[in-house]
């Protein structure tokens, strides 16, 4: 299908207002410009309620933001442990207040957001470690969060969802904790090789090629190995085991190919997948539901997923 209208108006806007010859942005310019772009957040549900705490990290506490869905006086609720996107090196519970809010209230969990370390001041795999802990964390203390830790969904959008992906594959390699589900949304996942996607889109479709390669630049050190599964989770070599996993990929989203490609793993592995690549959408397109009308439609869309994958 064509590019969606609307879609197509906004990165007209966004291609006008950038220079010409642009030049890698930096890591202050990266986090201004998601904090913008995370303000066309749009939901159509009541508000959850939330209190902010934190939790011990590997380096120190890590804060996070406990949401719990609006009307519901039930004692002991579903969980999900949500990292927020932004290549690893901008986002914060903060900028994805909305998003978590509403896959709250929409997925009928008590949802905990958390605030991983960023790059460049934490580089690799700063990151990977909090979210490890924090998924932990949330799963033993789960009474105490009115959580029922049988019933605890692991997801993130974009760099988040690498987030989510690994530490779904860790737990599994480490046997615990239990998790139920994975939902993966526009996930960055495989950073060895250069899918068509990454070609096709490289260039005004929101997230450029000079933003991955300025974000990769800052996370990881420079003998990385980019094979490294807690890196490109799609080059992991064992898919069998994990999580029933939710993913919606995008048209038009240069890492549409990769989050494609590992839905098409896991179910040949054997694993329960529901999977949506969105016509004509973008990267990030859910976070942008005050312009584009299928970024709110999502939101409802995973709701009833979770619900139904944890039979609720």
């Amino acid at each position: 299908m064509p590019l969606d209208p609307l879609a197509k108006r906004l990165l007209v806007m966004m291609a006008a207002a950038s220079p010409s010859n642009r030049s890698r942005p930096t890591v202050d310019e990266r986090r201004q410009a998601l904090t913008k772009l995370m303000q066309f957040v749009r939901a159509d549900v009541a508000a959850a309620s939330w209190i902010d705490g934190v939790l011990p990290g590997p380096a120190g506490d890590l804060p996070y933001r406990l949401y719990t869905p609006a009307d519901d006086a039930s004692e002991t609720l579903p969980g999900f442990v949500f990292f927020h996107g932004g290549g690893m090196v901008a986002g914060s519970i903060d900028t994805h207040d909305r998003i978590a809010a509403t896959l709250a209230q929409s997925t009928g969990c008590r949802l905990v957001s958390i605030d991983y370390r960023l790059a460049p001041e934490h580089k690799f795999p700063a990151a990977i470690e909090d979210a490890i802990a924090a998924t932990r964390w949330v799963s033993e203390q789960a009474a105490s969060l009115g959580i029922d830790a049988t019933r605890l969904v692991v997801g993130g959008d974009s760099a988040g969802a690498t987030l989510a992906a690994v530490v779904c594959q860790e737990s599994m390699r480490n046997a615990g904790p239990a998790i139920a589900a994975q939902c993966l949304i526009c996930p960055v996942l495989d950073f060895e090789d250069t899918s068509p996607s990454r070609e096709a889109f490289a260039e005004n479709h929101l997230l450029d090629r000079v933003t991955l390669e300025a974000d990769l630049a800052d996370y990881l050190h420079g003998d990385a190995d980019l094979a490294d599964p807690r890196i490109s989770p799609l080059r992991a070599i064992r898919f069998a085991g994990l999580p029933a996993a939710i993913i919606h990929t995008a048209e038009f989203d240069p890492m549409r190919d990769e989050g494609n490609a590992y839905a098409g793993k896991l179910v040949a592995a054997g694993v329960q997948v529901e999977h949506f690549c969105h016509d004509g959408m973008i990267h990030n397109f859910h976070a942008i539901g005050a312009i584009l009308p299928q970024g709110r439609l999502v939101l409802h869309q995973i709701g009833e997923q979770v619900r139904r994958t944890l039979g609720n």
